[in-house]
């Protein structure tokens, strides 16, 4: 029998990675097709889980994110939405003022959750965590030892392996490149999820 695998996307986490490469039109992802693309013939992709938060007080990127999320479950992956907290910051320099800033809550622990339930309910045989932060090897040590029968590795994003040397491989560009959503996504009888305009691919 195929190995069940579930594949974990520490969504923020590949986000700047794939933001890094100066390509925009990577980020129209698709995450099921990637997915399948990272795994060995032995094995089955029985889920795929992105974990995100939405930045609600950017409204243009907030209706970004809601389309590619929509778009993403038109494929079969399961979205995990976090939060963002807001946090008042002073200022170090001599101007002492106060700034609001957003700090990402919950993506971590709910990766760890997750990935501790599915193991401990036989929801897999292999795991993969998609992501270079290094706050998540713990919880990758613990499922490990509560399920010795499981097999879970991290996977960096691409530029990020030297990140976390916990991390197994780094998906490769061209592994991008040939797993994007196309232009038009059916998400049910009657809706149709277009791609963004910022996502559109070069002219050739």
């Amino acid at each position: 029998m195929p190995a069940r695998t579930i594949v974990y996307f520490d969504g923020f986490n590949l986000y700047h990675a794939v933001d890094a490469l100066g390509q925009p039109h990577l980020k129209w992802l698709d995450l099921w097709s990637l997915s399948e693309k990272l795994l060995r013939g032995d094995q089955q992709l029985v889920a795929v889980k992105y974990f995100t938060a939405y930045a609600t007080w950017r409204p243009a990127s907030y209706r970004r994110h809601q389309r590619y999320v929509a778009a993403l479950e038109a494929q079969g992956v399961t979205p995990i939405i976090g939060r963002f907290k807001a946090k008042t910051v002073r200022c170090h320099a001599k101007c002492r003022q106060t700034y609001v800033t957003h700090e990402e809550k919950e993506t971590d622990v709910n990766i760890g959750v997750h990935l501790m339930a599915d193991a401990l309910k036989d929801r897999f045989d292999r795991a993969l965590i998609i992501s270079a932060d290094t706050d998540l090897n713990s919880a990758v040590t613990l499922t490990r030892a509560e399920a010795p029968n499981k097999r879970i590795d991290l996977v960096a994003p691409p530029g990020r392996m030297s990140r976390n040397s916990a991390a197994l491989f780094e998906i490769t560009k061209g592994k991008l490149r040939g797993s994007l959503l196309p232009a038009q996504v059916q998400y049910s009888d009657s809706r149709v999820i277009v791609r963004p305009v910022e996502y559109d691919p070069p002219a050739s």
